[in-house]
């Protein structure tokens, strides 16, 4: 089976759709590689994949190999340099870079723990200042891969008109067609609700993984209760099919803004805390929104904090003159050179999904080692 190489499986789940899995997804993704781990995502949403565009991998195609598929690369593992011209809050500039020296890639079994320390119920946003003590100013990274129906397709525009049977079909292909790298995670980003996909990938998982290789579900939510009580249910999706629920997180929990710092709850707050603690499952933390994690993906550019620095000339709104939809712009003049992880550093959402992925790691690895004892 292609999973032979991946050490720990997660899926990213959630019964509601538009909370944002796919933007959980790739910032898992991005965390776990800036702490050292190698790590591939595989989306399974086959009606709205979503994946290639936050990675930037829209011209990409995937490659047939004997056996299989091949995934794209993201990113391999190397070392990044300092942040360019980049300082945290508290004044001094954080780990990281942009021109990167290749290291030897494979797995990391331990991986390097994230810097900041964890909220037991909420993810923060300051970094922490002991990563900026750190004696080299340098950052290894590991290797990113990613595989996607939308990599398969003739046009991003092309639609999927399929039934149950072939959604299934493809969802079992991908888990036993592609020739992943070794892996330390391999995130799965699923469409929403509990339907044919997420039976097929349950079923598929639990009888061809390896003992502790599939690890359990990460459950993403909105604070609003029309998202909770969609959410409820693939909680006790996981729980009918033996799924363990890691950890949830609560996206969307508030919105700081940009010019004032002030924050607002757009859509409340809390309702992914309170859930989680009905069911008994750790709360992972919560996620604000933040704009310039969209100038990131949509427009490939270094975030940048402060007011009127990102605002267009001639009282241009941020992101007009640009069409959104087809992609045009994208790669164009605007757009900053060097790796995504590199510039996902500079985005205020970096600190609070260390926190998030110290937790996760650590869940993950007392996991592993309760079910190889029970074994």
């Amino acid at each position: 089976m292609s999973l032979d190489n991946v050490k720990h499986i997660i899926l990213v789940l959630s019964g509601k759709g538009g909370v944002g899995k796919s933007s959980i997804t790739t910032q898992l993704a991005l965390s776990l590689s800036l702490a050292s781990h190698s790590v591939g995502i595989l989306d399974i949403d086959l009606t709205g994949p979503s994946i290639p565009r936050l990675l930037g991998l829209e011209e990409a195609k995937i490659t047939q190999a004997p056996g299989g598929w091949l995934p794209v690369q993201v990113h391999g593992g190397q070392v990044l340099g300092p942040i360019p011209n980049a300082t945290s809050q508290g004044g001094e500039a954080q780990n990281g870079g942009v021109n990167g020296t290749p290291i030897p890639t494979g797995t990391n079994g331990t991986g390097a723990a994230a810097t900041a320390e964890a909220n037991s119920t909420s993810a923060h946003l300051e970094p922490d200042d002991s990563a900026n003590s750190a004696p080299s100013a340098t950052k290894p990274i590991g290797a990113l891969h990613a595989i996607s129906l939308a990599l398969l397709l003739p046009s991003r525009s092309s639609a999927i008109v399929w039934r149950g049977p072939k959604k299934t079909a493809m969802v079992r292909q991908f888990l036993t067609d592609v020739l992943w790298p070794p892996l330390d995670y391999l995130l799965i980003d699923t469409p929403p609700g509990t339907s044919d996909e997420h039976i097929s990938l349950a079923e598929t998982l639990q009888s061809k993984s390896l003992p502790g290789q599939l690890a359990g579900a990460v459950v993403v939510t909105t604070p609003q209760a029309v998202a909770i009580s969609d959410v409820r249910k693939e909680v006790n999706f996981c729980r009918k099919v033996g799924i363990e629920v890691l950890g949830v997180v609560e996206n969307m929990s508030g919105y700081v803004c940009e010019c004032c710092g002030e924050r607002s709850n757009l859509f409340g707050k809390g309702g992914g805390e309170v859930m989680s603690g009905s069911f008994g499952v750790p709360f992972l933390g919560q996620v604000p929104v933040d704009g310039q994690w969209g100038v990131l993906v949509e427009e490939g550019r270094r975030p940048v904090y402060g007011g009127v620095l990102n605002r267009g000339v001639e009282g241009e709104g941020e992101g007009e003159g640009r069409d959104v939809e087809s992609g045009e712009g994208r790669g164009s003049e605007g757009r900053d050179e060097g790796l995504l992880v590199d510039r996902y550093r500079s985005c205020e959402l970096c600190g609070a999904f260390e926190g998030i992925t110290r937790q996760l790691v650590e869940i993950v690895e007392v996991t592993n080692v309760v079910v190889k004892a029970a074994v």
